[in-house]
Order: structure tokens, then sequence, then C-alpha cells
């Protein structure tokens, strides 16, 4: 990709216009980081820009912006008043790259790159901040973040994903404007809130977003974690809080699934917090998987993403059962999708514990070394075959064919013969045991 923003640039300049690598795509090639996208800026309106790159994708006609294959080009321009939080009413259209970095979020986000020569041009003091590893905004913090509100999430973002502090008047200002951050649309929220969550120091950057007052606007079923104590024997490390940030600091580049299920695992527990003979936490998964239900939906999460997370939620605490399990529970456990995912939550739950990784080493081993033709094999009987057989459907069919595959995974069974006769067996003492009614 950075060869053909190279040939972007190139071209460009060729047409007798000025152009630059900028953003977020210089910060990471001044740091010695590999960009995930390269975005150029130019003098060339746009319809220069249709001219030059007639076959670009137009993805922003307004506000000058194309893209040319995996390369957003915009032209240089300078932002008119916003008065929704999110962005400008208007652009002008400018010649001077400096007006284009003034415009922009951060210092450190504000510089541009020559890629033929590695000339920077900063008007902006990007570099001594880079220097420094600070975030600070461009201008005056509450300006910036009234423009767009969910700068105040980007911030949190850069700071843990590169291990930056947060500039004191920057910082000031989140904690002031937090609120401010409701305005936002949910599906804007979730995307900066997965970004955080996948793209390095999870932990960091939800320490920011409590520190700085955003997390209880945006999460406070995470909020609600702080000072909710849990049981020593089990819990010497500390309250849910602490665990919570425990896991995610244990992350090491995960699916966002993953990263969402470590988040939400305990999210019941503060809802169900008693003292008994100790602190209990009696029906917290099935708390958990309906408030995390709830809050992947609000924050408008794909329906598949938040069923993957409420399983890892769900079935989180079934790892203590392992060395008791029948053979066929166990192996309807070990086939959950992504049966990896629920491994690896439930190591960083019992390291960010007690530490006892014996039921994982178990799960793990017998994950590993059975066959996929033994966790799922063919089944000897349907539903269909036992009509065929001459038995009428009726609500017994459902449990007496869960029992037929329970011997079928536990080898008692292994042909379709022997399944009809357990079938027969079952179905009839199921008819036998139903109430006869009064003739």
């Amino acid at each position: 990709m950075e060869a053909r923003a190279k040939l972007v640039v190139q071209r460009l300049r060729q047409k007798g216009h000025a152009a630059w690598l900028v953003g977020g795509c210089v910060r990471d090639i001044l740091l010695g980081r590999t960009p995930k996208d390269f975005d150029v800026a130019t003098d060339a309106v746009p319809d220069e820009l249709r001219t030059i790159f007639p076959g670009a994708k137009e993805v922003g006609a307004h506000f000058g912006v194309i893209l040319v294959g995996p390369v957003e080009v915009a032209t240089f321009r300078s932002d008119g008043a916003y008065s929704d939080g999110r962005r400008p009413e208007s652009v002008r259209f400018e010649t001077d790259p400096r007006e284009d970095a003034l415009r922009r979020d951060f210092t450190i986000n504000g510089l541009l790159l020559d890629p033929e020569t590695n000339e920077v041009l900063d008007f902006v003091d990007g570099r001594a901040d880079l220097n420094a590893g600070l975030i600070r905004t461009i201008g005056k913090p509450d300006l910036r973040f009234g423009e767009d509100h969910l700068r105040m999430l980007r911030a949190v973002r850069f700071a843990a994903a590169l291990e930056f502090e947060v500039e004191a008047g920057t910082l000031a200002a989140i904690r002031q404007m937090a609120p401010a951050i409701q305005r936002i649309s949910m599906e804007r929220v979730r995307d900066e809130v997965s970004r955080i969550l996948t793209r390095g120091n999870p932990k960091r950057g939800f320490e920011l977003l409590s520190d700085t007052g955003l997390l209880r606007e945006i999460l406070p079923e995470i909020e609600a974690l702080k000072g909710v104590e849990q049981p020593a024997q089990y819990h010497p490390e500390g309250d849910v809080w602490t665990h919570t940030m425990l896991m995610l600091e244990g992350l090491e580049s995960p699916s966002l699934e993953l990263a969402l299920g470590v988040l939400l695992h305990d999210v019941g527990k503060p809802a169900t917090f008693r003292v008994a003979d100790r602190i209990r936490f009696d029906g917290h998964v099935a708390k958990g998987v309906e408030i995390g239900r709830k809050l992947l939906n609000r924050l408008r999460f794909p329906q598949a993403v938040t069923d993957a997370v409420c399983l890892l939620i769900d079935n989180h605490m079934k790892f203590r059962d392992v060395p008791v399990m029948k053979e066929s529970t166990l192996k309807r456990f070990l086939r959950l999708p992504k049966f990896e995912e629920h491994l690896a939550l439930h190591r960083l739950d019992c390291l960010s514990s007690n530490g006892h990784l014996d039921n994982y080493a178990m799960a793990k081993a017998r994950f590993e070394e059975t066959p996929e033709e033994h966790l799922r094999p063919e089944k000897l009987l349907t539903g269909q075959a036992l009509i065929a057989a001459g038995f009428t459907p009726g609500p017994a069919f459902g449990p007496v064919l869960h029992q037929i595959e329970d011997a079928q995974l536990e080898g008692r069974i292994t042909t379709p013969e022997a399944a009809l006769a357990l079938a027969r067996t079952l179905l009839l003492s199921a008819s036998a045991a139903e109430p006869q009614s009064e003739s």
C-alpha cells in the first residue's frame, strides 16, 4: 500500500499539484511503526482529482475526498462551523498545506511527509509531541472537542495504543466535556471502543476512559465493576474491576469477540453480589448474558458478534466442571464455536485470579487430541428415521434424540439399529409415564 501511495503522490506532482502523505500514516512512519492506512493531501480540487484519477471512488465529494485503490486522497481544506459535534457545516478548499494541518485533531496527526525526500512539514509542533510521547490537540482542546466530540475517545485510543500520555490541558478538557459524548452516534462510539480493545494496551485505554469520565457515559456497566469485592480465596487480586483490567492486560492481538468477552465476562457480578457464608454471585452468568446482550445491542454490534460474545459469557464458568463432566457433556462443550477463544478467556481468567490452570490444561488437551468426527459424529438417528419407524412426532422426540446422541458420544451405541432400539425403549417409557386422561 505504501508503494501505491507514493505513486499517487507522484502522479499528482506530475500534473503540477502539491501532494503529501498526511495524518496517521506519517505519525506511524516517524515512530517506526507500520501504517494501517495511507492518506494523501493535495491542492488539486475535486474536479481535477476526478480527471487525474478517472476510476477513483468518491467517498466524500463535499469534503473533496476520493479513494484511489486503498489510498484516500483529499483536497487541502479548512473547516467551517460545527453545529452537531460531528462534522463541519461547510468546508473551504485551500492551496496552503498549513491550513489543512491546522484543522486536524491532534498535533501528532497534523504532520505532512514527502515520501520521496522524507521532508516533514510541521506547522503544529507535532514532532516535539511525538518525541515527548504526548497527545495534544491542535489549538484549544475545548474547541477541538466541541467540533467533534468523538475526538475525546480518539485521544484515549491513541494514548493507549502508542503508550503516550494525554497532555494536561487536553486531559482536563476531556474530563470537563465527557458528557458531550452522549451526542455521538452509538455506531461511532462502538468503533472507537472496538479499536481501544483490539489495537494495543486495552487496560490502559479503559483506565483512561474511567479517569476521564468517559466510561460512565458510554459503558456504565463496566464502571459499575469498581469496588465490587470478591472472595479472597478465589480472587486474591481484588475487586471485579481489578480482575477485569488484569485480563485485558493479558490480551495479545485478540479478536474483537474475545476482547469483548473478556471485558464483559463478569458484568453480571455487581447485580448479583451478596454476602452469605462468603461473598457470592449467584446467577451472575445468566445476568451477565442479559446485561451483555443489552449493552452490545445498544452499541449496534452486528448480531453475529453479539451472539459470539454472549456465548463466551454464558460458558466461562463451565471449565470448573470439566473434571467431572460426562463424556457427552464434555464433547458438547468442546465443540462450541471457536472453542479456542473459550480456552483463551478461561486461561486469562485463571491467570488474573488464583492462577490454577489444571482445568484449562485438561480441556485444552482433550480439545486438541479429540478428532472432529468424534466431537460431531454423523447422527445415528434422526426424527425422520423415527417417523419412518412408525412413531408419531411429539414432545418426547427432542429429549429422546438428545439422549440418543449422549449414548453415541459416550460410545454406548455405535449403529443406527442400536440407536433405534434405544429410542423405542425411551419413547415407550415416556409414553407410559404420561398421565392417563379420564374417560
